[in-house]
């Protein structure tokens, strides 16, 4: 009869030790669901201030098309990019056409003295910050999620209900964008 116990007791232990598993996975899932979307949302307000920022700038160098076209299309490509990785690699060629819009707008120095411009600014580098923390965040509750993941024996559990790993939302290695985009004169 004790033996029995000791087995009901073990399958017990086993089946509560999976509920837990299960119930973590899914609030690490959940966590990188939030994270993503406030991710997400910091970029919608960063795309919303572009247009703007492109308007103003064009006011007053009506001769630099190319970099108003660069930011437009680069604008375009974030905004139309699908998984972690698409995105990330659209948001560096984002970042650096920025850099060059602002590059431009060092030539003149009545720009560089507009409010709606310096407002523009202030707000851009505002949503900058806001994206780096919503991407720490991100990162790392996919780093957990991951971990929990790829860990015995927790793997077996992930295995069971198809839980997998996820893409961390990271600027690629020797890009120019990994550097803040510059938005002080």
């Amino acid at each position: 009869m004790q033996i029995i116990y000791v087995i009901l007791s073990i399958i017990a232990v086993v089946v509560l030790w999976g509920i837990f598993s299960y119930n973590g996975f899914i609030r690490l899932t959940a966590r990188a669901k939030e994270a993503w979307a406030d991710i997400d949302v910091q970029l919608k307000r960063r795309y919303d201030l572009i247009p703007n920022l492109v308007e103003t700038v064009k006011g007053y160098a009506t001769h630099e098309k190319e970099a108003f076209e660069n930011v437009t299309k680069a604008r375009a490509a974030a905004m139309g990019a699908g998984g972690v990785a698409e995105k990330a690699q659209a948001e560096n060629m984002l970042a650096g056409a920025l850099k060059s819009l602002f590059a431009v707008a060092e030539a003149y120095p009545d720009l560089k003295a507009n409010q709606n411009f310096l407002e523009l600014q202030r707000e851009l580098s505002d949503t900058e910050n806001k994206i780096q923390a919503a991407r720490r965040f991100y990162n790392a509750n996919v780093r957990d999620l991951n971990i929990m993941t790829d860990s015995f024996p927790s793997n077996i559990v992930a295995g069971m209900f198809k839980f997998e790993t996820r893409e961390f939302f990271e600027l690629e290695e020797g890009s120019e964008a990994k550097e803040p985009v510059n938005v002080k004169f």
